[in-house]
């Protein structure tokens, strides 16, 4: 027999089903008591779950007793946990247990508080001496052996009807594990075990009392000191612990995932684990303290192999990102000189072979005069440059390949309104067939061309790049001598080459600008 709190515990023999089991009898008369027995009983026989003891639908039932006196005397027989408590173990381990060891239990321990959680259920107490191994009564501990969390008298219904419990909840907390607002009677949530389950684990981990490892000002736990162990696991368990409740992790779930991460890293690279566990699950000192040198060696080899890996993993992004960068430029690169090459054949045949076209050119002889000295021949061209203006802005948007916005309309504006005004500016420009005129036409087609094209963040930046970079490629080949198409309205291959070079290095510039002149900006801070 076992007493303890207001209840006395057995171990009897369940002739049924052939096994031990622990019948649990409540001896304080209180009210108060017999709500929390009761509400004990509800929650187990709702859950059936191995993570906590089975208890079957008849498990809960009363005695008459009517000698000395009559009174109803509650009773509880439920599955027996053959192990010790994880209490009962820090007394083998006054340094703290194997890391790996607390990370499988505290996996164990969230895939109950989901199980918990998803039925609206929040313990309320969870503490070492809460959590019990299913079997292992005896040192050295079994690896696989399952954790089970006992003692649901605190339990509480945060949404539903499974416990139907009164309006005002009863307040309980267990000092040096409950949180903030569970010791100040406030309203309470999945958080709250999250932050009991956190600070036991920090105890498994160093093998000290909670309150003993706070900061007297602040209160917050500096245990990392104490135990030297995965960073990954230690900002974990500093999150489950804030004080704030907004600022620990929102669900069992998360947690879940974080640790299976943890675990997949860090058995690809503990390589002196096996031997570091076997010494420390030893109860000698001297073992313990050996491996914590060996604890010591191997988180140093962790650190240069996260390093290493670090390097590797950001090796291969920035190549990942190069590729990308130049695959996604080269893609606009064919798209735009497609669009441009179309619309400049068109501009041409339209200008030139139709009779739309034809009058087109008559009302703008018409009306130029007013902005610029014009020919017939000029006319027209400017009919070809705004269609071919309008190829490449569509080329453009279908690639999409800057992180602009899809506006297909805007931008076939503003490839007729770019290449035209830019047009209509060279012809100021004596004499019209020079490399000056060029580069006007230039500076001011793709400067607007680019701020048309629907360019997210830092369009004038990207403008300023695409045109004064294009045109300085331009010019220094020009200078170079190389046999580049010349802008002859009058020859349509020539004038098609000219605007599928120009599209070229319009994409060859904004790729640069977009992939790294701004990624680069950013990363010194410029916003």
């Amino acid at each position: 027999m076992a007493a303890g709190g207001f209840a006395h515990i057995f171990t009897v023999w369940d002739d049924k089903t052939k096994t031990e089991k622990v019948l649990k009898v409540l001896v304080e008369s209180s009210p108060k008591a017999l709500e929390l027995f009761t509400q004990e009983a509800e929650v187990l026989k709702e859950l059936q779950y191995s993570g906590v003891p089975k208890v079957e639908a008849d498990g809960y039932f009363q005695i008459n007793i009517t000698n000395p006196k009559s009174y109803h005397l509650p009773c509880l027989v439920m599955e027996k946990i053959n192990g010790q408590n994880l209490d009962e173990l820090l007394h083998h381990y006054p340094q703290g247990l194997p890391e790996d060891l607390v990370l499988t239990w505290l996996i164990q321990a969230i895939k109950i508080l989901q199980e918990l959680h998803k039925r609206q259920i929040i313990h309320r107490d969870i503490k070492p001496s809460n959590l019990m191994l299913r079997q292992s009564a005896s040192i050295p501990i079994e690896e696989n052996d399952q954790l089970v969390l006992i003692d649901f008298g605190g339990a509480k219904q945060f949404s539903g009807s499974i416990l139907r419990s009164q309006r005002h909840s009863t307040r309980l907390y267990s000092s040096g594990y409950s949180p903030p607002e569970q010791v100040s009677g406030g309203n309470v949530g999945p958080a709250a075990d999250f932050y009991a389950l956190g600070r036991t684990m920090i105890q498994l981990l160093t093998g000290k009392y909670p309150p003993n490892l706070e900061d007297p000002i602040t209160g917050k736990l500096n245990w990392r000191k104490w135990r030297n162990v995965d960073p990954q696991l230690a900002d974990l368990l500093d999150e489950m612990v804030a004080e704030d409740v907004r600022s620990r992790p929102a669900h069992a779930a998360i947690i879940h995932k974080r640790l299976v991460k943890i675990v997949q890293v860090a058995s690809r690279r503990k390589l002196l684990a096996p031997l570091q566990n076997a010494l420390q699950r030893s109860s000698t000192p001297i073992f313990q303290q050996l491996a914590q040198f060996i604890q010591a060696i191997d988180q140093t080899i962790n650190n240069l192999t996260q390093t290493v890996s670090n390097t590797t993993l950001l090796t291969v992004t920035a190549i990942f990102k190069v590729v990308f960068a130049c695959i996604a430029t080269s893609w606009a690169m064919l798209l735009t000189s497609i669009g441009s090459g179309v619309g400049a054949i068109a501009g041409f045949i339209f200008a030139y072979q139709t009779n739309l076209g034809v009058k087109a050119t008559e009302i703008l002889l018409r009306q130029l005069p007013n902005l610029a000295p014009t020919t017939p021949s000029a006319s027209a061209a400017i009919v070809v440059y705004a269609i071919a203006g309008l190829g490449t802005a569509w080329g453009l948007t279908v690639a999409g390949c800057f992180g602009q916005k899809r506006r297909f309309f805007i931008a076939s504006l503003m490839g007729v309104v770019s290449y035209g005004s830019g047009w209509i500016a060279w012809q100021f420009v004596k004499p019209q067939n020079s490399i000056e005129g060029l580069v006007i036409w230039m500076l001011i087609s793709l400067s607007l061309l680019t701020l048309g094209i629907g360019i997210r963040h830092h369009q004038i930046i990207h403008a300023l790049i695409t045109a004064l970079g294009s045109t300085t490629i331009l010019a220094g080949l020009i200078k170079l001598g190389l046999p580049l198409p010349i802008p002859n309205p009058s020859e349509l291959w020539q004038l098609a080459g000219f605007f599928i070079l120009i599209s070229i290095l319009m994409n060859l510039c904004l790729g640069i600008s977009y992939y790294l002149i701004m990624p680069f900006l950013r990363w010194l801070g410029w916003r």
